[in-house]
């Protein structure tokens, strides 16, 4: 795949060149964060389209954190500290389904669970993290905390591509009965819909693109890319595929502009508050949007 970014990034350097790209196509490291964002961008905009449906808006941002303590528990095992894949997989794997589990064997509601798990992960990442704290950079955590176009290189697009492979090959065709599952459990049980493996298998899949994202966008931003786009896109859709495509559109759009604004106009913007910027300024216009036309007030998904 390797041999592919590199044909795929000499193409936007030659258009630079050519002129019909923006001289920031020349560098590669702006290559491979567009690259990316094309991967990202209709990945969360699909993805949070049934996290709005679930109201599932802060586990996604538990997950985020705990991906914080993967990072420490990777250089505290010896992985290397620019890209510890496999101990925030396997901690933000392990956090997630521990807090679902919970969910099952208790009556607390989500919310208040999700606040108990995300305040645990804070505390042992920060922990954590004081002790490694000699060992790695700070910028390290910093790309990690709020995201860095900077630190992307071919292996954390190789992660991202097998994650979007993986979890639209998987998502996709369970996707209308997550939705009947989330929307009414009863009906979808009595339909034959194994509602609680499927709340598994999301949990699964919003923890793997969440630690997948994270290079990108940071871990406490990325939550936002799941829930702005996806809230906008409610604001102004009729219909469910309009929420869909909506919400795609609008993320991929966020992810691509936040990360070439602040390279073109030299920015002091971290590629991640950028992303969110962008969306945030879209779900304004939506806002207004539903506010003075009468078809929009009118919508509801």
């Amino acid at each position: 795949m390797t041999e592919l970014y590199v044909f795929l990034r000499g193409i936007l350097a030659d258009m630079s060149f050519a002129g019909t790209l923006p001289t920031a196509f020349r560098y590669e490291f702006f290559a491979n964060a567009i690259l990316s964002a094309l991967l990202i961008g209709p990945l969360l905009g699909l993805l949070g389209t049934m996290v709005v449906v679930k109201r599932m808006a802060f586990f996604s941002q538990a997950i985020g954190n705990a991906a914080l303590t993967g990072v420490a528990i990777g250089v505290l095992v010896g992985e290397s500290y620019t890209a510890p894949y496999v101990s925030m997989f396997s901690f933000c794997l392990l956090f997630g389904l521990v807090l679902k589990y919970t969910q099952y064997r208790t009556s607390l509601s989500n919310d208040v669970l999700i606040g108990v798990f995300l305040s645990i992960s804070l505390a042992l990442g920060a922990s954590l993290l004081l002790f490694v704290s000699a060992r790695i950079n700070t910028h390290v955590m910093e790309s990690v905390l709020f995201g860095s176009i900077l630190t992307v290189n071919d292996t954390d697009i190789n992660v991202l591509l097998v994650v979007t492979v993986l979890s639209l090959a998987i998502g996709l065709p369970l996707y209308n009965q997550m939705l009947l599952g989330s929307l009414n459990p009863s009906l979808a049980a009595a339909r034959g819909v194994q509602v609680r493996m499927l709340d598994y298998l999301f949990v699964i899949l919003v923890t793997i693109v969440t630690v997948a994202c994270v290079k990108i966008i940071g871990a406490i931003l990325v939550e936002a890319l799941l829930i702005i786009p996806a809230a906008a896109a409610r604001n102004i859709s009729r219909s469910l595929r309009g929420f869909l495509w909506w919400s795609v559109g609008i993320a991929t759009c966020a992810c691509l502009v936040g990360i070439y604004v602040p390279m073109e106009f030299n920015l002091p913007l971290p590629s991640g508050g950028a992303i969110i910027l962008a969306a945030a300024a879209v779900f304004a216009v939506t806002v207004l949007v539903r506010s003075t036309l009468g078809r929009f007030r009118e919508a509801r998904i």
